[in-house]
């Protein structure tokens, strides 16, 4: 989430980061780098505890990860501390699946003050599809659409998944590029040819660049191309944050591969 909000903030939005961040030296970094990055973090709580840390295994062939990660529950958002007035403001509202119960809130009270809100969702849970439903896009990560869906036909799961949740449903699928359907018909964006160093957080930098897109009400095509430009500038980079894009590289990749 804090990748995603810093590539908002990179490709011009405003961003705000809500969640909870502890009193050690990985919860200072984090709160430095948003705030640094202009990320605006006046409602983000702290919570004396660790914060939530990670191991990082990078493939250097490949550019491909492997994530260890451990998380005290107390660094759990509770409901009461939502900023509802915030989130009811805002143009477009992002949640994962980390706090899905409270992610579920903000997402309906976002929906109900007309805001769009997109989701990132890369596992499964008992919330999962409460979750799913709540949002106006749902942007998965690629194995979760079969899963929930039944079905190993990307297109057929997106169509299905359509039906159940009643709003556009997006899968970011790495090298072979992103999918959507709206209702009307499958949108697909191949990925952009890069050489991947690090694809540590090019799922999230992709939600940045879809709510960019989103903001400045792009069409779904344009918005899956634009979030795939974003990733793909992400893995020429280590790390996370370091991967964060801006509009002017996101463009110049986009003109270099104008499609036919």
């Amino acid at each position: 989430m804090a990748t995603a909000m810093c590539a908002c903030a990179s490709l011009g939005l405003r961003a705000k980061y809500v969640g909870v961040t502890g009193t050690d030296d990985n919860g200072r970094r984090i709160r430095a780098e948003l705030q640094g990055r202009n990320v605006d973090i006046s409602d983000l709580v702290i919570r004396d505890v660790e914060n939530r840390f990670a191991v990082i295994l990078v493939d250097e062939t490949t550019g491909d990860r492997i994530v260890l990660w451990d998380r005290d529950d107390r660094l759990r958002l509770r409901e009461q501390e939502l900023p509802v007035d915030a989130i009811a403001n805002a143009s477009v509202v992002h949640v994962d699946d980390v706090d899905d119960e409270v992610a579920i809130r903000a997402a309906r009270v976002a929906r109900d003050a007309g805001a769009l809100v997109t989701s990132d969702i890369d596992r499964l849970t008992d919330r999962t599809e409460q979750l799913a439903g709540a949002v106006t896009h749902a942007i998965f990560a690629a194995h979760v659409p079969p899963h929930l869906a039944g079905t190993n036909d990307m297109e057929a799961a997106l169509q299905m998944l359509h039906t159940k949740y009643g709003n556009v449903v997006v899968v970011t699928m790495g090298e072979r590029g992103a999918m959507a359907f709206d209702g009307d018909r499958i949108h697909y964006a191949p990925a952009f040819p890069v050489h991947a160093v690090d694809t540590t957080g090019a799922g999230d930098v992709f939600r940045g660049g879809f709510i960019y897109a989103l903001v400045h009400r792009l069409p779904i095509d344009e918005a899956l191309r634009t979030a795939n430009a974003a990733a793909a500038v992400s893995c020429t980079r280590l790390g996370a944050l370091n991967g964060v894009p801006s509009l002017a590289e996101v463009r110049d990749l986009m003109a270099a591969h104008v499609r036919g």
